[in-house]
């Protein structure tokens, strides 16, 4: 395992300790809304302090090319970046703060803090562990009661010390809002480059704050609509190569993949099933486009749909009994529901415009989608039943939301105006304020969020 857990003591400051076990509190109901359209408000400001130093080190050592020093400045960095990208705390350092010894760790200097104003304080420590590896050691505290709220610990590979830092603002961001934890999580989405009328789509994946970044597929085949097993150790997507569409399910560890499917047909929209032994995909026959779903290890697909039209999959419910999916039956594309053999297919979506790319929520309590009118494309959130229809982003083309783990943040793909036509990845909360940009190397689209590593 590149990243284990283990327990911190005041004795751990100079020693490891044994492997402990970390759980997450359970994430509160959401709470209802209003069976009506409306455009999110605006964002409370009033977030709280959270002042991050450097993390201490007993002495700046160089563990495979890096210092020990060097790592509790960056690890701390990525703590605060993690934390205010929440939306929910307004971190403070490690630039501008005072660095804190070790010491300090166990000990914090509360009225120093509270000086500052901040509400909690962040601590912790970065060593080399003895066998090649390194130790992080991470403690929240509320600087006003002078209570410890946070003690968390890994034992990790240098190269490994982002995770390090997302774990330790997963276990903060879990104490302090009782929500389920989403940032050590990574996504795969389309790296985009060339022309606007012949570009190149490859496959990539990156930590969910575009850290750590690499690309699958060369660019000789194209790409497209990527999304992570429910294990996180496969990802599907489908590959178009001359006059051949593949689905193909690639082994992130292994570094190889398999073929599912293949056809002459246009194949898209690949979704796994919740349990990770079934592909839901869409595949045009005839002029007419119905929803697949075939065993991950290959076989005879079995058709759910099969009125005039098309009909896409979108995903399946987190218990598996059901599937959201866009058609256009009705006249216009709409979002409808249907049980996992197809049957009960009932319309959810009534408002104006075309909806189309539902996504079930991992909580299973709400539904993402694609709205069209216009001229613009918004993403925005409705109840399974399609009650309490809410849109998130007001731009011009902003499509395929795909779910934070824990279900509270969205990321999607917005597209420009004009000749060029960029594509860049974006992520939004459930307030529809709470907005921003995800750095990648080159154009990006169709991303897919996957669950929490272990």
């Amino acid at each position: 395992m590149l990243l284990r857990p283990i327990g911190l003591s005041l004795a751990l400051l100079l020693t490891t300790a044994p492997v402990f076990a970390q759980t997450s509190p359970a994430p509160p109901a959401v709470a209802p809304t209003e069976p009506r359209e409306t455009i999110e408000g605006t964002l409370s400001q009033d977030r709280t302090v959270i002042a991050i130093p450097a993390l201490a080190t007993p002495s700046a050592q160089t563990v495979a090319g890096l210092r020990t020093d060097t790592l509790g400045r960056q690890i701390a960095e990525v703590i605060a970046a993690d934390l205010e990208r929440s939306g929910l705390y307004a971190p403070v350092g490690p630039a501008g703060l005072r660095a804190i010894t070790m010491a300090e760790v166990t000990a914090p200097r509360f009225a120093d803090w509270q000086g500052n104003n901040a509400e909690n304080v962040v601590h912790g420590f970065v060593r080399a562990s003895g066998t090649g590896g390194l130790v992080v050691g991470c403690y929240l505290y509320d600087t006003q009661l002078g209570s410890e709220l946070v003690r968390q610990g890994f034992e990790i590979q240098p190269g490994d010390w982002r995770r390090a830092a997302h774990k330790c603002a997963d276990a903060i961001y879990s104490r302090l809002s009782g929500e389920a934890p989403f940032f050590d999580s990574r996504v795969a989405y389309i790296a985009e480059s060339g022309p606007k009328g012949n570009r190149i789509k490859r496959l990539a994946i990156m930590d969910s704050d575009g850290g750590n970044h690499r690309f699958i597929t060369n660019g000789q085949a194209l790409a497209l609509s990527p999304r992570f097993s429910p294990d996180y150790k496969k990802i599907v997507y489908v590959s178009y190569l001359n006059d051949r569409v593949r689905v193909f399910i690639y082994d992130v560890a292994a570094g190889s993949q398999k073929l599912v499917t293949e056809s002459r047909n246009a194949t898209f929209a690949p979704r796994w099933s919740p349990d990770g032994t079934q592909i839901l995909y869409s595949m045009a026959v005839g002029g007419n486009t119905d929803i697949y779903r075939i065993s991950a290890n290959g076989g005879t697909p079995v058709r759910l749909t099969s009125t005039p039209g098309i009909d896409v999959g979108g995903s399946f419910s987190p218990d598996g009994r059901k599937i959201v999916f866009e058609s256009d039956r009705s006249g216009s594309q709409q979002i409808y529901t249907m049980n996992i053999d197809g049957s009960d297919q009932q319309r959810i979506s009534f408002g104006g415009g075309r909806y189309a790319t539902p996504e079930w929520s991992p909580r299973g309590d709400l539904i993402a989608f694609t709205r069209m009118g216009g001229g613009e494309f918004r993403v925005g959130v409705m109840t399974p039943t399609g009650g309490g229809v809410r849109l998130l982003t007001n731009s011009w083309q902003d499509e395929a939301p795909t779910w934070s783990p824990n279900g509270r943040v969205i990321q999607f793909f917005r597209t420009t105006r004009g000749r060029e036509g960029k594509s860049s990845l974006w992520q939004v909360d459930l307030t529809g304020v709470n907005m921003r940009r995800l750095p990648t190397p080159q154009d990006g689209s169709d991303p897919s969020w996957g669950p929490v590593l272990p």
